[in-house]
């Protein structure tokens, strides 16, 4: 994924917080906010030192940045997206991940397409 579609700064993760709306399920919590003026989605990851040691934590990131790469052609473009990583996610595969982070973008109607289950 490219480094422009991420969000780093502090500020740009508290507007999402502070302004977006959110939605969870046990493995993650999504906040997501609109922006009229960009034109590609952009993502922030945070997963917490509860969650294991640096190489589970960055493996959990690695897997949340994978499954956005697949699903970026079906995710609305115009919007911040921060994920926090929740324990029972460091149990995951990728498939798993994906599934999860699905499940969350269909409820909030935040996916262009349907995608047929199975």
């Amino acid at each position: 994924m490219k480094k422009a579609y991420r969000i780093k700064s502090n500020k740009d993760f508290q507007t999402v917080f502070k302004f977006g709306k959110s939605f969870a399920n046990k493995q993650f919590v999504l906040y997501y906010l609109k922006k009229e003026d960009q034109a590609h989605f952009r993502i922030g990851l945070s997963v917490g030192k509860k969650l294991g040691n640096a190489v589970l934590r960055n493996k959990v990131k690695r897997l949340l940045r994978q499954a956005f790469l697949e699903l970026e052609k079906d995710i609305k473009q115009d919007y911040d997206y921060v994920i926090i990583a929740r324990i029972p996610a460091r149990d995951l595969d990728f498939f798993q991940v994906k599934k999860s982070l699905l499940h969350l973008l269909k409820k909030r109607n935040l996916i262009v397409r349907d995608f047929i289950e199975g």
